[in-house]
């Protein structure tokens, strides 16, 4: 299930203007060019900043994400058109043969739970091409992201055109072994409504998602740095067998 922030269109229609900084898409869009890549799947594709991106380099492009709201601020965007769309995640793909999978931001540490994640891997291995290429990021452990997302260190106030200031902070909820659940909230100032968002996501370390790689029948090739989190995230390259 995707979270609120992507599902209710309130929300889905202000992602954009809350998060407007995307310099972490910039080495996907290396990658694209590193492996030559002329059909991409992105998965989580959200608001579809990065499919849009691709597409204006002529990259041929399927977006896919559960969230329904989220697809449809992306099909109203210059250029989407160039695009096909799909609400849905990697069980639910049309047949294709792509040369890249993406899983960009927070995409892969939402798939949680251990079956759907290992679902989303066959999928995700039955879209490429033979020798074609997966690349997403997950954050270290060891490095305790979670320990930052507090109210004092997330808190601002955003004036949006058309919407005026609202709001923003995050909370931790709780922290269970691999898994931490935190809130989002959204406070409007023009009608005072409050609006909350719940996320979870998987902590994995590198070895259990190198194991489930291969067991997906995709060979882990490197582990990368963010160069937007140097030292916080992996940055996972894996490839389908021939």
């Amino acid at each position: 299930m995707a979270d609120e922030c992507f599902t209710l269109p309130a929300l889905a229609a202000l992602y954009d203007a809350l998060d407007p900084d995307r310099s972490d898409l910039l080495p996907y869009l290396r990658l694209v060019d590193e492996f030559g890549a002329s059909d991409v799947l992105d998965l989580g594709c959200g608001t579809g900043v990065f499919a849009l991106l691709l597409a204006g380099r002529g990259v041929r492009v399927l977006g896919v994400d559960p969230a329904a709201a989220s697809v449809e601020v992306a099909r109203g965007k210059p250029g989407a058109e160039l695009v096909r769309w799909l609400v849905g995640d990697a069980t639910d793909l049309p047949p294709q043969r792509a040369d890249l999978v993406t899983m960009t931001a927070n995409a892969a540490q939402e798939i949680t739970d251990p079956a759907r994640w290992r679902a989303t891997l066959r999928g995700v291995h039955d879209a490429l091409r033979p020798g074609g290429h997966l690349v997403f990021e997950s954050r270290v452990p060891a490095r305790r992201a979670w320990e930052s997302w507090t109210r004092e260190a997330s808190h601002r106030v955003s004036e949006l055109p058309g919407v005026g200031a609202v709001e923003t902070w995050v909370e931790l909820l709780s922290v269970a072994g691999p898994l931490v659940a935190f809130r989002w909230h959204y406070v409007f100032a023009a009608d005072g409504r409050h609006l909350t968002s719940d996320s979870t996501l998987r902590f994995r370390e590198r070895p259990e998602v190198e194991a489930d790689l291969r067991a997906a029948g995709l060979d882990p090739l490197e582990v990368r740095d963010a160069p937007d989190r140097p030292g916080q995230e992996y940055v996972f390259l894996a490839r389908r067998r021939p």
